[in-house]
């Protein structure tokens, strides 16, 4: 970490490092990373934690089979338990350093819908303002399977997005990416700097967690990079298995650093950053190249249009091959884009019955993915 520029700085912490085996949490460790963290906030850094956990902590308390995770049902009431527990752990342990907590639940809408992400950036904006530590967790009381995200990897580089932040670090059970699982194959490679997430990088990962108490893996983190990156904000995976990790990694730079993209603007890193979509258009080659080189999409290069969007919605932008190249703003409907596949501009509007818009998808409200 840079000690000579003050930076917005997002934690996150899983629930195999917080919650140990017997069900409680770890404190001793807890209280070496909440010193890591003061330390960083009385230097003037801004810190926000993205803490798992309630899960784990109330499925003790309930006696729940399986870490509470057998339903999802289970899950939710587990998750309604802990959270309490989570919550006064953080403020009592930032209060021994007389830093104020502050509690945010979240779920996958509230991030994926404009109007509420930007209520959810103002009000981080302002308890950083007022040197606060928001607590983050994703709302697992009330999230389903269809509207969560599911890890707070991915959560993590979200919340990062939203507050302007200069890099996310994942504290993790492992020092950072390998080309191949350490704890399965031998001779494996570390990866200690990584320019973008491409397929390369991404067959490296493994889904699994490897405590069973947490429900993310190094392909979250990766997904999670990829967030980071698109909206220029530097990703690193460090251990989280010492004592006082944060300074650790000051001291030894021991991880896989994620570099920061160039950025792009506020929307289109928003866009970027969205995991749900209201449907898809399939193009052909031609009109893949003439994206990649910064052009709108046409209805010419549509070969197929897939859900039941409105105009505005987001729409992912895939190619032949199935592959999402690009999300964007749809500037027609599903029905009108269907009456439309593979025509001229010229032809628009006598089928569509009215002025036609310059594109199906404009490229200032498209990103590249």
């Amino acid at each position: 970490m840079n000690a000579a520029k003050r930076e917005t700085i997002v934690v996150k912490v899983g629930s195999s490092l917080l919650v140990g085996e017997d069900g409680q949490a770890r404190r001793a460790w807890l209280k070496t990373l909440v010193a890591d963290i003061a330390k960083r906030h009385q230097a003037g850094d801004k810190v926000i934690i993205v803490s798992s956990g309630s899960i784990a902590l109330g499925a003790r308390k309930l006696g729940l089979d399986h870490g509470g995770r057998a339903s999802l049902a289970d899950a939710q009431a587990a998750a309604s338990v802990g959270q309490i527990a989570l919550s006064s752990l953080w403020s009592e342990l930032l209060a021994e350093h007389q830093i104020a907590a502050a509690q945010m639940l979240l779920t996958l809408d509230d991030l994926e819908d404009r109007k509420r992400y930007l209520n959810a950036t103002a009000t981080l904006e302002k308890l950083l303002e007022h040197r606060a530590i928001a607590v983050i967790n994703e709302n697992d009381s009330v999230a389903t399977d269809e509207i969560r995200f599911g890890d707070n990897d991915r959560l993590a580089a979200r919340v990062a997005q939203a507050a302007g932040a200069d890099r996310v670090l994942l504290l993790s059970d492992i020092d950072g990416l390998y080309d191949r699982r350490p704890d399965v194959e031998t001779h494996g490679q570390f990866i200690g700097i990584v320019e973008s997430v491409d397929d390369s990088i991404l067959a490296m990962a493994d889904g699994s967690s490897s405590s069973g108490l947490g429900s993310g893996g190094m392909t979250s983190k990766l997904e999670a990079a990829k967030i980071a990156n698109l909206a220029g904000i530097e990703l690193s995976i460090i251990s989280g298995r010492e004592e006082h990790p944060l300074e650790r990694y000051a001291l030894t730079n021991v991880g896989t650093l994620f570099k920061a993209g160039d950025g792009a603007n506020a929307r289109k890193s928003w866009l970027g950053g969205r995991l749900t979509s209201a449907g898809t258009i399939t193009i052909d080659a031609g009109a893949v190249a003439a994206l990649q080189s910064g052009g709108s999409l046409l209805a010419a290069g549509i070969i197929t249009i897939d859900g039941q969007f409105e105009r505005s919605d987001v729409i992912e932008i895939n190619d032949a091959d199935g592959l999402t190249i690009a999300r964007g703003l749809a500037e027609y409907d599903a029905l009108d884009c269907a009456k439309i596949i593979g025509r001229r501009s010229s032809e628009l509007e006598a089928l569509l019955g009215y002025a036609p818009r310059s594109a199906v998808v404009h490229r200032n409200q498209m990103v590249l993915v």
